[in-house]
């Protein structure tokens, strides 16, 4: 648990990537793996970052858009020619 924890920080610390922006990216993967935990820290996190509400509803659509995406793009797959 100590090695995640430092590997956590360490990929949530601020580099290329501004820490407000990992925190809206890490909101996007917990809606989209719907993990309540993650949820509730990096929403957390990220109003302690300075992402407004308004960023995290667009996050929320943005979310939203990918899973229908891939349900969309699987389901093609589905409907495709049989073999």
């Amino acid at each position: 648990m100590h090695a995640f924890e430092n590997f956590d920080r360490a990929a949530m610390s601020a580099g290329a990537i501004p820490r407000r922006y990992k925190e809206m990216i890490a909101l996007a993967v917990a809606l989209t793996t719907q993990c309540p935990y993650s949820l509730e820290i990096h929403r957390t996190n990220a109003l302690n970052a300075g992402v407004t509400e308004g960023e995290i509803a667009e996050v929320v659509f943005l979310a939203a858009s990918m899973r229908a995406t891939a349900t969309i793009a699987h389901g093609t797959h589905l409907l495709g020619p049989r073999r």
